[in-house]
This record gives structure tokens, sequence and C-alpha cells, in this order.
């Protein structure tokens, strides 16, 4: 089949983008042409598939977003494709990735009532609409139980249009036997004694991932632990109100900032701990990555693989709604635990399970068993 796909930005570090990757590389791999409309890229090109970039001179976001839908509209209707796939929310889509959380919900939990009146709020709400609403037929790939809980909530005509896909981690997160080595390496590399607590945070978009959050955790730790601790910050945005924020609180001298990178590997096995307070998020790779590579992890329960923590026994988990004050007791609470080897332990036999890779591959499956059924229809 000729596969359309639709992403309005390409990186290489963010979890919506990686689904991207590895799902257009099974398509090709099976032998389908595969198309990808973009604004924007960042990286290697994708071996076997045609790259189209939308031409776009509009200063706003949302001036950029509606002339992309009408562009590939446009060229679609003169070029078309059996399955239009989208990785944004937007109208003409056949399959939409859900990658990014219910807007909606957001709107409502995470916004003041004056949000509802802006521009960015009705653009949003109606590309939405234009996936979720009843009269739509857009089918709809969720990674877990809980975006469908919130889509059903706004939109409780959709359920018969999800189909939930397993997580698709990366192999290479798997802890090998040269897994002592690489942590000793990285410490080394990064001036950390055997007595400092190392705590990670993983991801791009730092104010929904909660770094704010976790600033504070980690400057209302005793003195004895906070003496030891050593926290990295490794993603994509701009960091300079966390590091105010930090120098506010006095632990300016326990922050490192990082860009997002492809060693993350090397990270998850030198560090003590990965904490994770997201405010929401869809998915959370890093948490998987995290327990299979045998890393505690502290999260939020507003994340979609929060639930995958809670299964394996690898970590803690917040409550929601969310309150500083728990997040600074959990915090305290895993670096010191005596249970520390028993979530490693966890998270090492988590990882066994083949489901936690199969992603690319179900997601793919799905993508043809909608177009053979279109082709029928």
């Amino acid at each position: 089949m000729k596969l359309g796909f639709l992403i309005y930005s390409y990186f290489p570090y963010g979890g919506q983008q990686r689904d991207f990757h590895r799902i257009v590389q099974v398509c090709v791999e099976r032998g389908h042409q595969v198309v990808v409309y973009t604004l924007k890229w960042q990286g290697d090109l994708l071996d076997g598939a045609t790259i189209k970039f939308v031409p776009n001179s509009s200063i706003s976001r949302l001036g950029r977003y509606r002339h992309f839908t009408q562009w590939v509209h446009n060229d679609l209707k003169d070029d078309p494709c059996d399955v239009v796939i989208g990785f944004n929310k937007m109208p003409g889509l056949d399959v939409y990735f859900a990658a990014d959380p219910c807007f909606a919900d957001k709107a409502e939990n995470q916004r003041g009532l004056y949000y509802r009146f802006t521009s960015r709020y009705r653009h949003f709400k109606k590309y939405e609409e234009a996936v979720f609403a009843s009269d739509n037929k857009t089918r709809v790939l969720i990674l877990s139980s809980l975006q469908r809980k919130a889509f059903e909530k706004y939109y409780p005509d959709c359920g018969a249009r999800m189909y939930q896909v397993p997580p698709g981690i990366d192999r290479d997160r798997m802890v090998t036997d040269a897994a002592p080595v690489i942590r000793k390496k990285f410490r080394k590399e990064f001036n950390l004694k055997d007595s400092d607590l190392l705590i990670i945070q993983i991801g791009s978009g730092f104010k929904v991932k909660g770094v704010s959050r976790s600033i504070r955790a980690i400057a209302a730790l005793p003195d004895d632990i906070r003496r030891r601790v050593k926290y990295f910050l490794v993603g994509q945005d701009k960091p300079n109100r966390y590091r105010k924020l930090a120098n506010q609180l006095g632990i300016e001298d326990r922050f490192t900032v990082l860009p997002g990178r492809d060693d993350i590997p090397r990270f998850l096995l030198g560090a003590d701990l990965l904490l994770h307070p997201a405010y929401s998020e869809s998915a959370g790779y890093v948490l998987l990555e995290a327990t299979i590579s045998g890393l505690p992890v502290l999260t939020t329960s507003t994340c979609g693989y929060a639930g995958h923590i809670e299964k394996a026994g690898s970590g803690l988990v917040c409550d929601e709604p969310f309150e500083q004050t728990q997040l600074n007791e959990k915090l305290v609470e895993i670096l010191t635990s005596p249970e520390r080897e028993q979530w490693i332990n966890n998270g090492l036999e988590y990882g066994k399970q083949e489901e936690l890779y199969s992603l690319a591959k179900v997601a793919t499956d799905f993508i043809e068993q909608f177009g053979q059924e279109a082709q029928v229809s």
C-alpha cells in the first residue's frame, strides 16, 4: 500500500518521534510505499521513505499548523495515499497515533477558565474534535488505558474506534553483562563518588515533565541526603527558569542540565533513581526503559505507563491529585528504603516480557488491517 505519515516536527529524542520512526521503518521493511509530510526535521532522514517538506512562512504556530493541514490536503488530492496516518491531531486522518494526551482534559484540569476564550484553545479543540467527535471515522491507536478513559469522558462515542498498542521499548535498554563496567566508567566520567546518589530526569518539554516538582522535592530532602544527591536533567528545552528555581532553593550546585542525546542507556545504568513527576503524559517510555535497566522509578499516576511501574514493582507512584509533600516523602523513601534491591530485580524480571518491545509491529498490523478494510469497502 501507499501510506502517508503526517508529523509537524521530527527530532530524534521525543517519544512521539521515536514511535513514528519505528513504525515507518517497519512499514518500509514490509514493502509499503511511505510518504512523510513534515514542517521541520532534525537528524538523519528515513531510508526508504519519501520526505515532503511543507513550505510555510507563517510567523505563528497556529498559522503554520493550519497551512500544513491545507497544503497536505491539496497534495493528497493530486497524489492520494491508501491510508493517511497522523501523529498530531488534525482533520483528514484515516488513523491517528495518539502520542499526546486528551487536549480537552488538559484544558479543563490544567488551565484557567480564561484559556477557553483564546485562539489557541479554539484551534486545538477543533483539531481534536476532527479526530474524536462522533461524526468522524478516524481510527485511533492509543498507548494506555489512561488515554482511553480521558478521551471517552470528553468524546463518549469514540470508544469503538480506539485500539491500544503495547509499548515499544528499544532493546538496547536491557541490561547486559557489561552493565557494571558501563556504570563505573559513567560515574568516573561525571566525577561521581560511590556515596553519591544520582537522580536523573529524561525528557523534552521540561514544564509538562514536572521539572519544577523535581527541583522542589530535591531541595526538601533532609540535609544528610541532599548533600549526597546530584540531579541530571537530560532533554531538549529552555532550562533557564529551572536553573533560577534551583538557585532560589539553594541546590544549584546539585543540578546539571544536558541536551538530548543518544547514549541514554549509559545514564540509566549510571544513575540511582529515575525521577519523573510529569503533569500529564500519554505513555512515558523512559519509565519502562529505566525499569528494564534495573533503575528504580518515582513517577506520577498521570503518566500512562505508571501502571507498569506498579505492576512490575519497580518503584513508587504518586497519587492523583498530585501533592508536592507526597512527592517529597516518596523521594526520601525511594532513596533510603531497604527495598531498593527488590525494585531493581523486579524491573529486570519485568523486562523479559516480549510485549514491551512490539509497538511498531502491532501498530503496523493495525494500519495494514485498516487499509485492507478500506479497499474492500
